[in-house]
C-alpha cells in the first residue's frame, strides 16, 4: 500500500497561501497536476499515486480560491496569477517538471510554459481542454458551479443528488463522507470549497484569458516551438472539447499527441482513471529523456 501524500505549502505570487501534496521520491523528476475550475488537488489522487509508483514525484496543487489554498483578498483570479502561483511551487521541485493540466489547469499550463516562463516544463499534458473549447459546454460547467454557491446545501445527500444530475453517466457517490473534501462547513450547512467571486463574475480580476483563444494558441505554439512534447487527452463524451474542436486543434498543431478516453466525459481522470493514468504513463515513458 502506498504511503499517504506529504502535504506542503508555499507563498504564491502575491502572498496567497498555496497548499499542495507530494507522492513519491522528492528528489525524483516531478509530474505536477493542475486541476480544473471547481476541483481540488484530491481529484488527482489515484493518477498521482500511479505516477509515483513508476518512479516519478507526483505533485498535486490546490489553485488559489480552491480547496485548502487561500482565497485571493484582492479578487485576483487571472490565469496568469494561477500560473504565477504554480511557478512558485516549481521553485521547490527539480528543474523542468512535466505539467498535467485539466481545463482551467490546462490554460494555466499553457500560459506558464508558453508565455510567462518558456522552458520551465519538459512536457505538457492537456486534459480535455483546447483554446477553442465549446462554449455551450463551458456554460454548462459554469451553471453547475454557480448553482447553490451562495445558499449551500442542507445535507451531503443534496450534494450527491446534484452531482449525480450533472454527471448521469457516473454512479452516484456511495461514500458521502468523501464529498467533504470538496466542501466547507459553515454552521449547519455545506458550501462548495471555491471562492464565490471566482465563479460569480464579481472578482476584481476574473480569468478572462480563457476566452482569448488566439493568446492561448500563441502560448501552445511557443511551447511546441521549443521542442516540448505535448499530449492532448480528451474525454470521448466531453461537451467541452468536442471531436471537431480536438480535430481543429490537432490539425493546427500536428506534433501534439492525442488520446481519446472511452467512457469519460469532461472529468476524465475521475471517470476513467485507469485509461487516463495509462495514457499519461505511456507518454512519460516515451518522453522521460526529452529535455
Amino acid at each position: 500500500m502506498s504511503p499517504p501524500p506529504e502535504q506542503f505549502s508555499i507563498q504564491g505570487s502575491d502572498g496567497v497561501h498555496i497548499v499542495a501534496d507530494r507522492c513519491g521520491d522528492p528528489q525524483a523528476r516531478a509530474v505536477v497536476f493542475l486541476h480544473g475550475g471547481g476541483q481540488t488537488r484530491r481529484s488527482w489522487g489515484r493518477a498521482a499515486a500511479a505516477v509515483a509508483e513508476h518512479g516519478w514525484q507526483a505533485v498535486t496543487i490546490d489553485l488559489r480560491g480552491h480547496g485548502e489554498s487561500d482565497w485571493s483578498t484582492d479578487g485576483d483570479y487571472r490565469v496568469v496569477s494561477f500560473a504565477g502561483d504554480v511557478q512558485q511551487v516549481l521553485r521547490a521541485l527539480p528543474a523542468q517538471p512535466v505539467l498535467v493540466g485539466a481545463s482551467l489547469g490546462g490554460f494555466t499550463a499553457m500560459l506558464l510554459a508558453g508565455e510567462l516562463c518558456p522552458g520551465i516544463a519538459s512536457a505538457v499534458v492537456l486534459v480535455d481542454i483546447v483554446p477553442n473549447m465549446d462554449q455551450s459546454g463551458a456554460n454548462r460547467i459554469h451553471a453547475f458551479m454557480a448553482d447553490r454557491v451562495e445558499s449551500g446545501f442542507g445535507s451531503l445527500d443534496e450534494v450527491a443528488d446534484m452531482i449525480a444530475e450533472y454527471n448521469p453517466h457516473r454512479p452516484r457517490p456511495t461514500d458521502l463522507e468523501g464529498l467533504t473534501t470538496n466542501l466547507r462547513r459553515r454552521g449547519d450547512r455545506w458550501y462548495w470549497h471555491w471562492d464565490p467571486q471566482f465563479i460569480s463574475g464579481t472578482a476584481t480580476f476574473p480569468p478572462l484569458e480563457v476566452t482569448d483563444a488566439e493568446r492561448l494558441y500563441a502560448a501552445v505554439a511557443s511551447i511546441l516551438r521549443d521542442g516540448v512534447p505535448m499530449l492532448l487527452i480528451r474525454g470521448q463524451m466531453s461537451d467541452l472539447v468536442r471531436q471537431e474542436s480536438a480535430d481543429e486543434f490537432l490539425a493546427r498543431f500536428p506534433q501534439v499527441e492525442f488520446a481519446d478516453v472511452h467512457g469519460a466525459g469532461h472529468m476524465v481522470a475521475g471517470d476513467r482513471n485507469d485509461i487516463f493514468a495509462a495514457a499519461v504513463l505511456d507518454f512519460l515513458a516515451r518522453h522521460a529523456d526529452a529535455r
